[in-house]
């Protein structure tokens, strides 16, 4: 079974947690699109739901199809956001970011009552870190962010490559206006130490660890469909 037919699974699965009246946030990604193409059958047949895109690549997806949306101005409180991982945990911690939307992407999880990832079964591992960790920061005093990250991965005993995220020749640059920095940390044991770690420089604007956010993760495989499920817990 290949890649995108996993991803058609498991967002199919994903679009039974969809109640008509709801208030969507709509991820990024290539899982994430399958979800919103699914969705938008849903939405010609008569399902009445708005959502809020988490980056302009699925806005403009949204749009194309005909899928309602709103912005967190106008709709701040959600009531269910579907998205994507790079990785996810037994525990439901995740490395998001692959995409470049991780900033859009937590602010909308966090202003939904709950969070479904869809991925193929390959995104689950025991420890978190294989994937890079995507870090969006500041354009200004980057030199200076990217040493206190290396030093505070050091301080956690953290070690591996932190590269710019390049298009071509030139830095990738986020919908926010942001660059990011993948860092290649390999296993990362105590991932609330690094995010607090991280959120305590201030050149980093976010990070793609998702935290306590989700409460269910549906993993598609060969075999089927795997549902994972955990209580929220403190951000």
């Amino acid at each position: 079974m290949d890649a995108r037919t996993l991803k058609i699974k498991a967002a199919a699965e994903a679009l039974t947690y969809v109640r008509d009246g709801m208030r969507l946030g709509i991820g990024t990604g290539s899982t994430a699109e399958e979800f919103v193409r699914l969705l938008a059958v849903r939405v010609a047949s008569g399902l009445n739901v708005i959502g809020v895109p988490t980056s302009e690549r699925t806005a403009a997806l949204c749009l194309e199809l005909g899928v309602k949306l709103t912005t967190l101005e106008e709709t701040p409180a959600l009531d269910l956001t579907i998205d994507g991982a790079d990785e996810v945990d037994p525990q439901l911690a995740l490395i998001k970011g692959g995409g470049g939307a991780l900033l859009r992407e937590k602010i909308v999880a966090a202003a939904s009552t709950e969070m479904i990832v869809i991925a193929d079964e390959s995104k689950l591992v025991e420890t978190l870190g294989a994937f890079p960790l995507p870090i969006e920061v500041n354009r200004f005093g980057l030199a200076a962010t990217k040493l206190a990250i290396e030093q505070a991965a050091i301080r956690l005993g953290l070690a591996g490559p932190i590269t710019m995220r390049m298009t071509g020749t030139e830095a990738f640059v986020t919908d926010g206006g942001h660059l990011i920095l993948d860092a290649s940390f390999g296993r990362i044991p105590d991932t609330r130490a690094l995010s607090d770690a991280l959120h305590a420089i201030p050149g980093v604007v976010e990070h793609g660890l998702f935290l306590g956010l989700a409460r269910v993760a549906i993993l598609a495989g060969a075999d089927g469909i795997r549902t994972l499920t955990t209580s929220k817990t403190e951000r």
